[in-house]
């Protein structure tokens, strides 16, 4: 049986028809889908959503000693967090095989840099695979665990947002029920401390070299002859469009093998043909290992090295052509900037905190990007979950020791808080500052499409489970100072804002009403009630002044010929912010 998969679909398929038996993850476009997926298979495999993406290694690691075969799988930025697990359970090896995957975003298109992830493989010298379409990336699941079990290893499988997300068809199978392998403890293997792990790092080094033995032999680096003139060497996504582009008008030499590079099968592949092009996203990770090996090959100097790559790109780069595109007219298209939706319960408090001056915000990673875009513009800066409470205690410091008048207000949402901000507040208390902090509970994961949280009261696989009670948890690690409010009131959210910055003390604000497109639960429904409903402007009462507009929502809009505002009511849903702004009280809720 066939079925049209996304790569993330593909790779949960892989997972389960592979025997994997347990699988953890922190949630991060491109690679959220796996996780939801493996989700599924609920009579087979343990799929969890962890706080952050350490936490979700170091489970799958356990896993994997235990004896199962384990997945962890995060967006690139994610395995920063979890390098530290990785690099030393790159030391003790594996006893389950562990596949960890790695979800690149080349091109930034939901991340904060483009980070090329194939380094860290070569880095922990763990062997690496890279599948170019979904087949591929279901089958490179099976084949992974088989490496990690045979060469005692952890597996990177590296993926591109392309690969993640594009669709293709996939050869369903059988689950191969592989079981759980005998634990027998070894603490020479396993406990690493410095006398183990001087040990092991030789263990590593001959498992390299084992490693690139087999990465000449393996059917996953394959060659397709056709014209000689122009051979390929390529992995990922970049072999399919080079493939289209090129034809049989070159020779390829696919890798899905990429750490150890099979160096002996391209040097023979790089003399049969007259130039030999290396075509990979993002950095020269290929390229590089050829040319130390003294292999004459052409990359970077040709393929840019910043952005996604496409046939369109691969055509110019390296053959001077350009492919026809529907003709279209880049000036008639109106500029769209992603938008806080309508009825966020960010929204109110975002517009609250804009009309403060002397303030710089410090945000973080989440739906709550948005607010530092037009006409909001209240936030400073974003660096990487959990940055924004650390950056503003920093910020604070100096300025308190230069007798600076700035202000400083951290802004965090639930998830990320729990992900690396409470660690964050702890530095906080601990170290005396006075930052405002901001946690902005819309009770789910919000940016990447609604993931449970310790703080919503389900798991991934939807069991009921214990609500992490973060005014507690703020309580707990040392902050005196808390408000919980309704974020889109604004009165009660101006209110806390001028309260906690009167302190000179740390304090916290909690922001807490569900996200708009939450589907609500029991707990919810108790809690917030039926506030879904419409605003309607009095168009005779409106006087043109665009106060209504300055909040943002998508729903309002203003006609510049009649000078009026309206309301688009297939959009709205009531949360009354433009209401509580509007001067003249032209906006009403419809039913009140």
């Amino acid at each position: 049986m066939k079925k049209l998969l996304t790569g993330n679909e593909a790779i949960a398929q892989g997972a389960w028809e592979a025997g994997v038996m347990y699988a953890c993850a922190y949630p991060g476009t491109p690679s959220t889908e796996i996780l939801e997926n493996i989700a599924e298979f609920k009579a087979d495999i343990i799929a969890e959503w962890a706080p952050n993406e350490k936490v979700a290694l170091e489970t799958a690691a356990g896993a994997s000693v235990f004896g199962a075969r384990s997945l962890a799988a995060m967006k690139m930025v994610g395995v920063n967090v979890a390098a530290d697990p990785l690099f030393s359970f790159a030391y003790s090896g594996v006893n389950g095989g562990m596949v960890l995957v790695s979800a690149d975003d080349p091109g930034c298109h939901s991340s904060q840099d483009e980070q090329d992830n194939r380094y860290y493989a070569k880095f922990a010298k763990i062997a690496m695979v890279e599948p170019s379409d979904s087949q591929e990336a279901k089958d490179m699941v099976r084949v992974a665990m088989e490496i990690s079990e045979d060469y005692d290893t952890p597996v990177l499988m590296r993926i591109t947002t392309r690969i993640c997300h594009s669709k293709s068809l996939v050869e369903i199978g059988p689950r191969q029920e592989v079981g759980k392998r005998p634990y027998v403890r070894d603490v020479n293997k396993y406990d690493l401390v410095p006398a183990t792990a001087r040990k092991r790092r030789v263990a590593v080094e001959k498992r390299v070299e084992r490693l690139a033995e087999f990465s000449e032999t393996t059917e996953l680096n394959s060659i397709e002859w056709h014209d000689k003139k122009i051979g390929i060497v390529a992995s990922g996504v970049g072999y399919q469009y080079a493939r289209e582009v090129f034809g049989e008008a070159a020779s390829y030499l696919k890798l899905g093998f990429t750490y150890p590079l099979p160096i002996n099968k391209i040097r023979d592949f790089a003399s049969q043909v007259e130039t030999l092009y290396v075509v990979e996203e993002l950095e020269p990770y290929i390229e590089e290992q050829l040319q130390a090996a003294g292999i004459a090959c052409i990359g970077k100097a040709k393929v840019p090295k910043i952005g996604e790559l496409t046939p369109d790109i691969i055509a110019k780069a390296l053959k001077g052509e350009t492919i026809p595109l529907v003709e279209s007219d880049p000036s008639q298209v109106v500029a769209r900037p992603p938008l806080l939706c309508a009825g966020c319960p960010h929204r109110g408090f975002f517009y609250e905190l804009s009309k403060i001056k002397n303030l710089m915000i410090t945000g973080d990673i989440g739906c709550y990007s948005l607010g530092g875009n037009e006409p909001l513009n209240a936030k400073d800066t974003c660096i990487c979950m959990g940055a924004s409470v650390s950056m503003g205690h920093g910020v604070q410091k100096i300025s308190d020791r230069l007798g600076d008048a700035t202000k400083v207000v951290a802004v965090i949402g639930d998830s990320t808080f729990f992900h690396s901000g409470m660690t964050s507040l702890l530095h906080v208390a601990y170290n005396r500052s006075n930052t405002v902090s901001v946690i902005m509970d819309n009770r789910i994961t919000g940016m990447t499409g609604h993931q449970e949280n310790p703080g919503t009261g389900f798991t991934l696989q939807g069991m009921p489970t214990k609500i992490a009670d973060i005014p507690a948890i703020v309580k707990a690690l040392g902050i005196d100072a808390i408000r919980v409010v309704n974020p889109l009131d604004l009165k009660e959210s101006r209110e806390a804002l001028a309260w906690a910055l009167s302190l000179d003390e740390p304090s916290v604000i909690i922001t807490r009403w569900p996200c708009v497109l939450k589907k609500h639960s029991d707990a919810d429904k108790q809690e917030f009630g039926n506030y879904i409903g419409t605003c309607r402007i009095d168009s005779a009462k409106c006087i043109g002044c665009k106060m209504c507009i300055k909040t943002g929502c998508p729903a309002l809009r203003f006609d510049k010929a009649a000078k009026k505002a309206s309301i688009d009511a297939t959009q709205c849903v009531g949360c009354k912010v433009c209401l509580q702004v509007c001067p003249v009280k032209a906006i009403s809720k419809v039913g009140e």
